[in-house]
């Protein structure tokens, strides 16, 4: 059988990364920096598309890429509602939600689906998205708060955290559907959550602030000191230190790890200080998705940039080896993710899913029942 070719989309926040697989070989792939001052003179996300459409052409056509005959295109999707993991065929629903960030995230990931709709009807091919990051897979358990009303969301990594235990799995003989990891991605931003059996019961919202420190993200806080916090600053500032303003860039003001790292090592006691507590509560998190499992572990898997650091794996094996082996995936795999998502559906492995529109957590059941006996 001839291998499919796949060609993928990932606008991130200041990059746009594109690679062109033919079964699991790249063919192409090529990493564009954006100037953040460029893309901050576009009034909204939906603007830059153009853009950054015309930007992939120009590559491709200086690199002398041809796209004839891809059998798929994959966009990162962004501004989607929550929904299973998986592989979900581009609709109209999909681009409508995904051009208005449906989701209230406003993040360039919401231009994947609307170029990959472009290029495969363009070119006559099948059009995807794989494992958007509004993946929510959470068990009931996972769902309430101490809030009437308020339930708990995940924001996660949820392309590299599925595609790092899919291939852990196949590592060691076995299939995703029938291990239980608790997989990381550890990099710019920190996804910690807990797969059972092939579904990703539980994990951190860390758009909202959940989970551990990251180089730009404050972490978890208490209520208490968060509302003290918030007593003279404006709102627009503390939602950014949720995800651009935090952890090291609050402390420090840098976000590049290694420069911490790099300072840590060279004596500076509040940099070694950073970079400690930040591994620290990762392997708290680690410990909390752990007992979601029941202790029944696989493995414990870490992946992304900052699993580059011996230092950093060195630490989490010493505190979490005793709950589970600790192997370490530096870097990611979303490009081949996307792709290896879309082989699957056109080999038949997978059936490929239909985008629903609403969010497929609607309430707990006797809740519903409740509100009936309350209007009868």
């Amino acid at each position: 059988m001839a291998q499919h070719k796949i060609f993928t989309i990932n606008p991130g926040s200041t990059s746009t990364k594109i690679a062109l697989f033919q079964g699991d070989k790249i063919l192409f792939s090529q990493n564009v920096s954006h100037d953040a001052a460029f893309l901050a003179k576009f009034n909204s996300i939906s603007e830059q598309y153009i853009y950054r459409k015309k930007m992939i052409e120009e590559i491709l056509e200086k690199n002398h890429i041809s796209l004839e005959g891809v059998s798929a295109f994959v966009g990162r999707g962004g501004g989607l509602l929550p929904m299973e993991g998986g592989t979900y065929e581009i609709d109209e629903l999909i681009l409508e939600h995904a051009s208005k960030c449906a989701n209230g995230v406003q993040h360039p990931a919401c231009l994947g689906p609307l170029i990959a709709h472009e290029f495969a009807v363009k070119y006559g091919a099948k059009e995807y998205v794989v494992n958007p990051p509004d993946v929510d897979e959470l068990q009931d358990l996972a769902r309430m708060t101490g809030i009437k009303g308020v339930y708990r969301v995940v924001h996660l990594h949820a392309l590299n955290l599925k595609e790092t235990a899919i291939r852990h799995a196949k590592s060691i003989g076995r299939k995703y559907e029938d291990c239980n990891f608790v997989v990381c991605h550890i990099g710019g931003g920190i996804s910690i959550s807990a797969h059972r059996k092939g579904k990703m019961i539980d994990g951190y919202d860390i758009v909202g602030g959940e989970g551990p420190m990251a180089p730009t993200r404050c972490g978890s806080i208490s209520v208490a000191n968060l509302l003290k916090y918030c007593e003279d600053k404006d709102l627009k500032e503390v939602k950014k230190i949720c995800t651009q303003s935090g952890g090291f860039v609050s402390h420090l003001g840098v976000s590049d790890a290694l420069e911490v790292f790099n300072r840590a090592q060279a004596g500076d006691k509040y940099a070694k200080m950073l970079w400690d507590t930040m591994i620290y509560q990762i392997c708290k998190c680690i410990g909390s998705m752990a007992v979601t499992l029941h202790g029944k572990l696989d493995g414990i898997l870490l992946g992304g940039g900052m699993v580059y650091n011996e230092d950093m794996v060195r630490q989490i094996r010493e505190l979490c080896q005793w709950i589970a082996p600790v192997t370490a995936y530096p870097g990611e795999f979303e490009m081949e993710a996307m792709a290896a998502g879309a082989i699957r559906i056109l080999e038949g492995e997978e059936e490929v899913k239909k985008y629903k529109g609403v969010s497929n957590f609607q309430g707990f059941d006797f809740e519903h029942e409740k509100e009936v006996i309350n209007e009868l």
